[in-house]
């Protein structure tokens, strides 16, 4: 085996360590990159729905009192007010989605499903967890969720108590059996906010791929370049030399004379080399005469 093709498969290896090396650690930077921007989004969707639910408790309903004494306008509820905004946002995005999962809802369509009721259960067993996130596969990919808990504020019991004491006008919109018998503090559900995984994952896969294909491309020319200068400074002048010296340990003087090119350390070999045939030469003639 060569001293070139011995260099060339250690740097193989070294190469294929390195590749796995920066790889790995590559793939984990961008994995948790993608993460953190797809829970920055889901954030961002979750702050946006309570800047919602706050304008409408708080510039809308006012305007609504008048109308409430003969109807219930849903539009008067913060939380249907941010569920329809969303709604709204899926006719463009749908796999963005949000909702006010609730487990006893007085809109149907609120209810939470059973992933969801298994999120508001865990906070109702620790009051200390404030916030849920995780990933769920759905029809349209993989989707991080945040979750965070929906408390029964004072105002809300004047509506949720009891039926008794709930508006006459929410009684005949929605009925009595849902949508009641809430507790100040109590968790009655829990905002979702999902966020699709699939485009951050395709920005970081493409960012992958680009880092890798440079990698290689880094390599290859080291490659080049090291296989370049060990052959023009050690393995040409090498060679030359191990054919003169195979030539002369023969005889033929009329080889030439070793070559002083390339490495430091090769041109000294080829200077020593040439002395020690002068000094044959000069031995051989003595040896004649």
């Amino acid at each position: 085996m060569s001293l070139m093709l011995r260099i060339n498969l250690a740097l193989g290896a070294l190469f294929i360590v390195a590749t796995s090396i920066a790889a790995y650690a590559c793939w984990t930077i961008l994995a948790q990159n993608a993460q953190h921007q797809v829970l920055s989004e889901a954030g961002l969707m979750m702050d946006s729905a309570l800047a919602i639910r706050e304008y409408t408790a708080n510039e809308i309903l006012p305007l609504l009192d008048e109308r409430l004494k003969s109807e219930f306008p849903p539009q008067s509820v913060p939380f249907y007010a941010a569920t329809q905004n969303f709604l709204r946002l899926r006719q463009g995005h749908p796999q963005y989605t949000y909702k006010e999962a609730t487990l006893n809802p007085t809109n149907p369509r609120d209810r939470a499903a059973d992933w969801e009721a298994d999120i508001i259960q865990r906070f109702r067993n620790d009051s200390k967890v404030s916030e849920v996130v995780g990933m769920r596969d759905t029809p349209m990919g993989e989707s991080l969720y945040l979750a965070r808990p929906i408390h029964v504020e004072s105002e809300c019991l004047g509506c949720h108590s009891l039926p008794a004491a709930a508006p006459r006008t929410l009684i005949a919109r929605y009925g009595s059996d849902n949508g009641f018998g809430w507790r100040a503090g109590e968790v009655v559900g829990a905002q979702v906010v999902s966020v699709p995984f699939a485009n951050a994952t395709a920005g970081a896969a493409r960012a992958f791929r680009g880092f890798m294909i440079s990698l290689i491309a880094v390599f290859a020319a080291v490659f080049a370049v090291v296989n370049a200068v060990f052959y023009f400074l050690v393995a040409r002048p090498v060679k030359q030399i191990a054919r003169i010296a195979d030539r002369s340990s023969l005889g033929d003087m009329s080889a030439g004379e070793f070559p002083v090119s390339g490495g430091r350390e090769i041109a000294s070999l080829g200077r020593s080399f040439n002395r020690m045939r002068k000094s044959i030469e000069k031995a051989l003639k003595m040896l004649e005469t």
